[in-house]
């Protein structure tokens, strides 16, 4: 008999969470270790879309997913922001992409200290949740009372790449209507946060891009892969907007497109692998992996991005085109309940962003040799295959799985009756 496991995500969504938690699931039914149930919870607002009905792993999802469970599991996972991580089982596992930038909320300590396990997505995460500290002090003398600081252990799990999905495949069907021959993309939320200061910092890059390329007769293009939380119309022609105050007054500008709407995964490595598709760009202030951008090399492309935070743990300095700059104290515009005042993130150097398009586009085929060289790297060591190889060491420890025991009787000597 299999030990129970409800597991909690946004297993619906389309979010960065609710992929992961469909890749953890995946793990744990290859594992073939657990009575899995699910316990299927919103992310936002993003779309409660993710599941294909063709898709037959969907079907065990969608199949699973229970209303209410009766008595505590053996093993409870929750996918989620630690805030809100809960007991509800035996063991306790809690698992999250962490954080962005250099401090974790108090509620997060409290959060993570609930659980037995903690698992993170990459070594940035776990460093700056074990490095996270409050002070409990008393009012009137200042003295010391407590420390919390979180006290449970902490494992490091990548978010796996299907590489029956993500691949150097090149659909010839799949169209993107831009004219240039030479394309960078950005993948990734366009979030709150003035113009130098939204997490993504996404406004600025395309004001670099503007800067590298305004005055070259042929001007490659930026394709924004681009959203909030969903994909309203009034949300685009947001964007239409700001994209065009950012750009301002600049002549002959090189061309931004916005591609707005829902891909499949398959559609996205489309994308991808589009032959205008050159290098993805990102000069992100923080990730606690950044998931799209290990995607991407599984194409062999070139990947330029903020040489910071959780996707380090993928891209190499060597085989990668990484960005410097300096840990900035977040703008009072991007704080929220997660991204609190008083921590830091990165903030690119911006003259070298525009020196670094330039560059890239010049000099393609040499960062594209050493690309290819890092898309190889990744295969062996990023997979979701890999991914669940890991998991299964992590967990393992922690899992009592009943044994059947053969039953032995003791020999009975016959008793012969008299008469």
């Amino acid at each position: 008999m299999k030990p129970t496991l409800l597991f909690r995500g946004p297993v619906k969504t389309r979010s960065g969470y609710g992929s992961h938690s469909r890749d953890l699931l995946e793990s744990l039914y290859q594992m073939n270790m657990f009575d899995i149930k699910i316990d299927s919870c919103v992310w936002g607002s993003t779309p409660m879309t993710a599941l294909e009905k063709d898709n037959l792993f969907h079907q065990w999802i969608e199949s699973n997913i229970v209303n209410s469970f009766e008595g505590l599991p053996e093993i409870y996972v929750q996918v989620t922001v630690p805030n809100e991580f809960r007991r509800f089982g035996k063991f306790n596992i809690g698992i999250t992409a962490g954080i962005e930038t250099t401090i974790a909320p108090k509620d997060w300590v409290d959060g993570c200290n609930r659980m037995d396990l903690i698992i993170a997505t990459s070594n940035f995460s776990k460093e700056v949740l074990l490095s996270t500290v409050y002070d409990e002090k008393e009012k009137d003398s200042d003295k010391l009372i407590k420390q919390h600081k979180i006290e449970k252990p902490i494992e490091v799990l990548f978010e796996g790449a299907d590489i029956s999905i993500y691949n150097d495949v090149i659909n010839k069907d799949f169209k993107l209507d831009i004219k240039e021959n030479f394309a960078y993309l950005f993948v990734g939320h366009w979030l709150k946060g003035n113009l130098g200061h939204d997490r993504k910092d996404v406004g600025m890059l395309i004001r670099c891009f503007v800067e590298s390329f305004k005055d070259e007769k042929d001007k490659p293009a930026l394709v924004l892969k681009t959203s909030s939380a969903n994909f309203s119309v009034k949300e685009r022609e947001s964007f239409r907007k700001k994209i065009k105050e950012i750009v301002g007054d600049v002549k002959n500008p090189p061309s931004i497109y916005l591609l707005f709407g829902d891909l499949t995964n398959n559609e996205m490595n489309d994308l991808y692998n589009h032959p205008k598709i050159k290098s993805m760009v990102s000069i992100t202030k923080g990730e606690g992996f950044g998931r799209p951008l290990l995607e991407f090399t599984m194409t062999g492309k070139p990947v330029i991005a903020s040489n910071w935070s959780g996707h380090k743990d993928f891209l190499s300095i060597d085989n990668s085109v990484m960005i410097g700059g300096k840990l900035t104290e977040v703008d009072d515009s991007a704080v929220d309940t997660f991204i609190i005042k008083g921590s830091k993130w990165f903030t690119a150097n911006y003259n070298e962003v525009v020196e670094v398009l330039k560059l890239v586009k010049k000099d393609y085929n040499k960062f594209l040799t050493k690309s290819k060289i890092l898309k190889e790297e990744n295969k062996n060591n990023f997979s979701l295959s890999k991914m669940t190889e890991k998991f299964k060491s992590i967990i393992t420890p922690f899992v009592v799985i009943p044994q059947q025991t053969k039953l032995i009787l003791p020999k009975l000597n016959k008793v012969k009756q008299n008469g």
